[in-house]
């Protein structure tokens, strides 16, 4: 891999996960310290810059984006900022010559996602999102299996992601539940996540069903506080999904789901066999195949769990034997997009993929409002 240089926009827990990822993948490939290296930060306050740099190592902090747009020392932008901010970052940054590298979701909406996609067109540069799950041992699996036609048929498909983020009505409201900054509430928080798994394995959504609801409906301004603020976004969100073959799914999405932690689960159910996946036990798949259960006495019948834990192609550490965790897919996510950069090719996920989860969203929103289903065509073609 060529030498590679990147600049962060934004610091916050996300960004903390994107910088201990991109120092992790060295020691995964084995590859020299020169070949990734965070060599500037910015932030939205001066302070906290300084700080992000001295724990990422870098010497170049600044509160001003375009300091770090301007420097020749950079080939990739990495923006991990609240999603109001996504679109002006990362059109800039495009139009500055550099690589893009951003957190899900794309944009606040579909005409600053578009503008962002004609950018990196015009501009000519690489771009891909960050969907890391994607990235899991377990899901490269069952995509494998996927286009080898082992679950043949898909009659049916099931999505969930549920975390209890948001349970307690005391907890101060944050830019995840405004409206005006975040773009959505669980739909485009965690739900984006789930939708493209979806779509990497099974392929375009063609229509949702959708109803969104908003379970606390207001929350103090700040802890302690009596000032009380109205949260305008969904805390849950469950969709009936058309996928553009026709075949019908159901979508779950909540932060608040009592007693899970972070519990994103996949099932697809077709004629010759079925695909089951849960992050919270992630070195495994499950599968079933109708083949071997169709003997007289039963045969192996039932679900059976497929072994891939840490299953990386070129990794040296950890041991393959180790379960993955969230910060080794999104090292892995990082390590493919630039690879993908090094030798010239186009990194995947992209931000046209980026464009189609947010046009499902979209349409789910739609959907909530006035009911019946809406075509995530019908969305795209807005601002085609």
């Amino acid at each position: 891999m060529k030498p590679l240089r990147i600049g962060m926009v934004g610091y916050g827990g996300i960004g903390r996960v994107h910088a201990m990822a991109y120092r992790s993948l060295l020691f995964h490939y084995g590859l020299p310290a020169d070949r990734v290296q965070v060599v500037g930060v910015a932030t939205t306050r001066k302070d906290s810059a300084q700080k992000a740099a001295a724990e990422i190592g870098c010497e170049f902090y600044t509160d001003d984006v375009r300091a770090l747009l301007d420097r020749a020392d950079i080939d990739v932008i990495d923006c991990c900022t609240p999603n109001k901010s996504h679109e002006a970052i990362l059109v800039a940054a495009a139009q500055a010559g550099k690589h893009l590298y951003c957190e899900k979701p794309l944009s606040m909406g579909m005409a600053d996602g578009a503008r962002i996609v004609s950018a990196v067109r015009e501009a000519g540069v690489q771009a891909q999102m960050t969907f890391n799950f994607r990235f899991l041992p377990a899901i490269q699996r069952a995509k494998q299996l996927m286009e080898s036609g082992f679950v043949g048929r898909v009659f049916s498909f099931r999505g969930r992601y549920y975390r209890a983020s948001y349970i307690d009505p005391n907890k101060p409201i944050s830019w995840r539940q405004q409206k005006s900054e975040s773009g959505g509430g669980a739909l485009v928080d965690i739900g984006s996540h789930v939708l493209d798994l979806l779509y990497f394995l099974m392929g375009d959504v063609g229509s949702v069903q959708a109803t969104l609801d908003t379970l606390i409906k207001e929350r103090p301004a700040a802890a302690g506080s009596s000032e009380m603020v109205p949260v305008d976004v969904d805390d849950i969100a469950l969709m009936h999904v058309r996928m553009a073959d026709n075949t019908l799914g159901l979508v779950e999405v909540s932060r608040m789901g009592t007693g899970t932690t972070n519990q994103l689960m996949i099932e697809i159910y077709g004629d010759k066999g079925a695909l089951r996946f849960n992050a919270e036990d992630p070195s495994w798949l499950e599968v079933y195949d109708v083949r071997e259960s169709a003997t007289p006495s039963g045969g192996m019948r039932g679900f059976h769990r497929v072994e891939t834990v840490q299953r990386y192609d070129g990794a040296k550490v950890p041991d393959w034997s180790h379960a993955p965790d969230f910060v080794r897919s999104h090292a892995e996510c990082q390590y493919q997009f630039l690879k993908a950069l090094s030798e010239g090719r186009a990194p995947s996920p992209s931000v046209s993929d980026g464009l189609h989860i947010q046009a499902v969203m979209e349409a789910s929103v739609r959907s909530s409002e006035r009911g019946g289903w809406v075509s995530v065509k019908e969305v795209l073609s807005e601002v085609s």
